[in-house]
C-alpha cells in the first residue's frame, strides 16, 4: 500500500508538472497592455523591488551541454535541462526553493545564518553558510533574482525598452540589456518587468546570431503576498540525516589550496577583476553583469579529464595556448603550461577572448 501511495504521489507530480510547463505558450498567446515607461525608470523599478514578498511557480531552462565532472553535475543540470521550481519568497534572505520533478523534491531553505538543503526522497538535509563566490543553485536562476542581479551592473547606455508581452498572467514590460565589452559572448538579455510590483517575471539569454534563448526562466503562477514565515522555515525531521556542506565548493577551492603562490593579472581579455571576501587569490573573476570570466589554476589530475572531456567535443578548438569548446554562449578552455599549473577558463565570453586570456596568464607560451 506504501508503494501504491508513492507511485499516486509522484504520478500526480508528474502531471502538475506536464500542466505548469505548457501553460506559458497558452498565456503568452494573449496580447499585452504596454505604458509609456523610460528604460532607466523601469530599471530602477526592478532594483527597488529586492524587499518584495511573492509565492508562486517558475521554471529555467537551458540547453547548454557542459563537459563537467560528476562534483559539478548538479550545477550544471541548472543550465542544460528544464527545472520546475515553487518559491516562497519573504526576502532576499529568508526564502524557499523546491526543485519538483517526476523523482523527487529538494528544497533550499535560506535563512540569515545561511541554508537548509532537503532531499525529501534521501531523507538527507544539508547545512550550508553564506559564501561570496559559490555554485549556482536554483534561487539564482528564479526570474527575479536573476533580473535583478544582471540589470544592477548594466550602464544605462546598454538598457533599452523592448514593447510588452504576457508573462504568469500579467502584462510584462521588457528591458533589453546589451552588453558593451567586446569579448562578451552574449548578444543580449531580455528581462520582462511587472511594473506594479518591479519584479522581473522573466529572463532570456541570447548567444551572438541564436534564435532560441540560452537560457530562459519565467514565472508560471505568481502571488505578489508575502508567504508565511512558518512555510519557510526549516528544522531537520528527527529522523534525517543531517549533514553539512563544504565551506566552498570543490574546484574552487581545491584550486585555491593547491596554487597559493600563482597571481593573475588585474585584467584579462580587456574585462577587469572583481574581489570578493574569503576568496583565495589564486581564483580570479573578472567583467560584470552577464559578460563573466573565471581563471582556476587546477592540479594536473583534475587538468587531465577535463582535457578529456573537452577535446571529445567536435567543435574544440586545440592550439598550443590549450583546449576550447563553446556551449552556447559559455566558453571554457583549458590552458597547459609545462612544468607549470594548468588553467581552467570558463564565463560568458568568445572563444578568441579565451585565446586571449590565456595569453596574459602566468607561464603562458611566447
Amino acid at each position: 500500500m506504501a508503494a501504491r501511495g508513492t507511485l499516486a504521489r509522484w504520478a500526480a507530480v508528474a502531471l502538475l508538472v506536464t500542466v505548469l510547463v505548457a501553460l506559458p505558450s497558452v498565456v503568452a498567446a494573449l496580447p499585452a497592455d504596454d505604458a509609456d515607461v523610460p528604460a532607466a525608470d523601469l530599471r530602477a523599478a526592478v532594483l527597488a523591488a529586492s524587499d518584495v514578498g511573492f509565492s508562486g511557480y517558475a521554471v529555467s531552462a537551458g540547453g547548454l551541454a557542459l563537459p563537467v565532472s560528476d562534483r559539478l553535475t548538479a550545477a550544471a543540470d541548472l543550465f542544460s535541462d528544464r527545472t520546475l521550481m515553487r518559491v516562497w519568497w519573504r526576502d532576499p534572505d529568508e526564502h524557499r526553493v523546491d526543485v519538483v520533478a517526476a523523482a523527487g523534491e529538494t528544497g533550499v531553505h535560506r535563512d540569515p545564518g545561511g541554508t537548509w538543503t532537503w532531499d525529501f526522497e534521501a531523507g538527507t538535509a544539508t547545512r550550508g553558510r553564506p559564501a561570496s563566490l559559490a555554485l549556482p543553485a536554483p534561487p539564482d536562476l528564479l526570474p527575479a533574482a536573476l533580473g535583478r542581479r544582471l540589470l544592477s551592473e548594466a550602464t544605462d547606455e546598454e538598457v533599452t525598452r523592448v514593447g510588452a508581452r504576457r508573462v504568469a498572467g500579467r502584462d510584462a514590460l521588457g528591458l533589453r540589456v546589451v552588453p558593451a565589452e567586446p569579448a562578451s559572448s552574449v548578444a543580449r538579455v531580455d528581462v520582462w518587468v511587472d511594473p506594479a510590483s518591479g519584479l522581473p517575471l522573466q529572463v532570456q539569454v541570447f548567444g551572438e546570431d541564436a534564435v532560441l534563448p540560452a537560457l530562459d526562466t519565467r514565472f508560471l503562477d505568481l502571488d505578489l503576498a508575502v508567504p508565511p514565515a512558518d512555510v519557510v522555515a526549516f528544522t531537520p525531521p528527527p529522523d534525517a540525516t543531517v549533514l553539512t556542506a563544504p565551506d566552498t565548493e570543490g574546484l574552487i577551492a581545491e584550486a585555491g589550496e593547491r596554487a597559493p603562490d600563482v597571481r593573475l593579472p588585474p585584467e584579462l581579455a580587456g574585462l577587469p577583476r572583481r574581489s570578493f571576501h574569503g576568496v583565495p587569490g589564486a581564483v580570479g573573476v573578472y567583467g560584470r553583469g552577464v559578460t563573466l570570466l573565471a581563471a582556476v589554476p587546477v592540479p594536473q589530475r583534475l587538468a587531465a579529464g577535463l582535457r578529456e572531456a573537452l577535446t571529445a567535443s567536435p567543435e574544440a578548438v586545440v592550439d598550443p595556448l590549450g583546449t576550447r569548446v563553446a556551449a552556447g554562449p559559455l566558453g571554457l578552455m583549458l590552458a597547459e603550461r609545462p612544468g607549470g599549473p594548468a588553467y581552467v577558463l570558463t564565463g560568458t565570453v568568445t572563444l578568441d577572448a579565451l585565446g586571449e586570456a590565456a595569453r596574459r596568464l602566468p607561464g603562458a607560451p611566447a
